[in-house]
């Protein structure tokens, strides 16, 4: 196990400097970072001359990234055009987003799955044609509507949860915004979760716990629902860092000051530092969570063996 895990550490270097650098070449070669900090007004040339020399922007691509990767070895991921340090910026939002990640992956892990399985034991009865029907509704609806129709519902007409969510960011009132961003991922792992027990319901492994006469539950628990997860641990591990990257609509709509947040705002401004900065952790997150999920096999699948 633990020279697996280190060579998946070192196939993650490559893909790291591959990543981050198609992120940093379409920032900083697709735009101007130093007309964008001047907003409409044109800068000076020599203005403008010193500012890129400054920013290390004179330079080759290249040596930008080399420059740039250096810095972020030291924990420096530059300065933001408002004069905030990005690393500041990332220690106020990823916390965040970081709680309304989490409240959404419990909800589609418990829910979603709950929902697979029923569905799943009971294919084309009424309830799996209820939960199909309705997880078709929820992927129908954009994040956006359904945003604001539970915001309208739960926070503004009904009033049980606050429409909005305060600076601090409890956990209490980032239960609402996780539902919504966690909806769509929701019905993915439901419909993936009924798919697998149908395929794995017909496998000779379950047939022999049959028959040799073990309790239903076990059956079902034991074999038939963990070997079925397989897929839907993939799928969750991915769709960790696509919630953290993909929360933009969720934070807009609720007032959440997290990653999307700061992303939306750095591409509205072109704030190249804090557009690569985040991205740059936001693929990190990705990696690790890739590399947990490979691990997760292992424990879902005694016949899996990582040398």
């Amino acid at each position: 196990m633990g020279r697996y895990v280190i060579r998946r550490l070192l196939q993650m270097i490559p893909v790291f400097i591959g990543s981050t650098f198609l992120i940093f070449f379409m920032v900083y070669a697709l735009g101007d970072p130093v007309a964008a900090l001047f907003g409409d007004k044109a800068p000076d040339p020599a203005t403008a001359a010193r500012i890129r020399k400054d920013l290390y922007l004179d330079a080759p691509l290249w040596k930008q990234y080399l420059h740039y990767m250096g810095q972020i070895l030291t924990g420096n991921f530059g300065t933001a055009f408002n004069g905030q340090e990005v690393i500041d910026l990332m220690a106020d939002a990823f916390p965040v987003t970081l709680r309304l990640t989490l409240v959404a992956v419990l909800f589609e892990i418990v829910v979603g799955i709950t929902l697979g399985l029923l569905s799943g034991l009971r294919r084309g009865r009424a309830v799996d044609t209820t939960v199909l029907l309705l997880t078709l509704v929820v992927v129908s609806i954009p994040t956006f509507v359904s945003g604001y129709v539970l915001q309208y519902l739960f926070g503004v007409k009904w009033g049980a949860v606050s429409p909005s969510v305060s600076p601090a960011a409890p956990l209490d009132e980032l239960l609402l915004p996780g539902v919504v961003l966690g909806l769509v991922s929701l019905a993915y792992v439901t419909r993936l979760t009924r798919t697998s027990l149908a395929e794995n319901s017909r496998a000779d492994y379950l047939r022999t716990a049959v028959a040799k006469g073990l309790p239903r539950h076990r059956v079902v628990t034991r074999h038939l629902l963990r070997n079925s997860l397989i897929p839907v641990v993939t799928f969750i591990g991915t769709d960790v860092g696509a919630l953290m990257g993909g929360a933009i609509v969720t934070e807009r709509i609720f007032n959440i000051h997290g990653v999307g947040f700061q992303l939306y705002q750095g591409v509205l401004r072109q704030n190249s530092p804090t557009v690569v900065g985040f991205v740059t952790i936001l693929v990190i997150v990705f990696l690790l969570a890739n590399l947990l999920v490979d691990l997760l096999y292992a424990v879902l699948d005694p016949r899996i063996r990582y040398a």
